[in-house]
């Protein structure tokens, strides 16, 4: 638990995008996007009380889910502000119209420095576990992903992911089964976590088509500053 009051807090620092339809926020690692059973604050109502205070709506606010980001991960995540948009995007979402980049950082170098991975993810939800098989297996989904070594800084690789598909855990089993865990994952192989309780996995752009205007939108999280992910600050372009 943050021993910090204001960590479970959105201000206006962490807000990437807003127009009167949608709401881009920067999610750190440690947020849940919506309320488990952990019953701590969650990223969907904190934003909700973000658009209340600031546009004094004293009965509160919409506010749409589209997508979701583990709780260890860190980067941009999309919220619909009405409901017009909310439909919208959720079908550009199965439609695969929204492009997500994340950047990952290994500590193993993947066979090859890009390339394309094809699994089949069976999740558990008990365990919340997810196990990747390399053929078709029954109640598997289909995943995919692109990705590309960016280079190596002190012993690390930066990977970019461009998934294709959005499943849970994707890009963590993934990685995981090229044999390049995730920094910090140790639920799918790193040998250790992290004490901050957060992994090496940023939702680094979302790009799109705005629903309503029909104009092009690129939405970066800038990386997280705790004095591991500066460093490959140096990769930005």
């Amino acid at each position: 638990m943050q021993a910090d009051p204001d960590f479970y807090r959105v201000t206006d620092k962490d807000i990437l995008y807003e127009d009167n339809h949608l709401i881009a926020v920067y999610k750190k690692a440690g947020w849940i996007v919506q309320v488990d059973d952990t019953n701590d604050p969650s990223l969907d109502e904190m934003v909700k009380t973000y658009i209340a205070e600031k546009y004094h709506k004293p009965n509160g606010a919409f506010l749409g889910v589209v997508h979701r980001l583990d709780r260890p991960v860190s980067g941009v995540i999309l919220f619909a502000k009405t409901s017009k948009a909310l439909d919208r995007i959720n079908k550009m979402f199965k439609e695969r119209q929204m492009h997500k980049t994340y950047w990952a950082v290994v500590r193993q170098k993947p066979s090859k420095m890009e390339g394309k991975l094809l699994h089949w993810l069976v999740k558990n939800p008990k365990k919340n576990i997810t196990t990747a098989y390399h053929t078709e297996v029954k109640g598997g989904q289909s995943a995919e992903l692109n990705f590309k070594v960016l280079g190596n800084l002190e012993g690390y690789y930066l990977i970019e992911v461009d998934p294709i598909t959005g499943r849970p855990h994707q890009i963590r089993v993934q990685l995981s089964t090229l044999g390049s865990p995730i920094v910090g994952d140790n639920k799918y192989g790193y040998p250790r976590g992290s004490r901050k309780k957060s992994i090496c996995l940023h939702a680094r752009k979302l790009e799109f088509i705005h629903p309503v205007k029909q104009e092009p939108v690129s939405i970066y999280a800038p990386l997280p500053k705790d004095g591991f992910w500066e460093k490959f600050e140096v990769f930005e372009r």
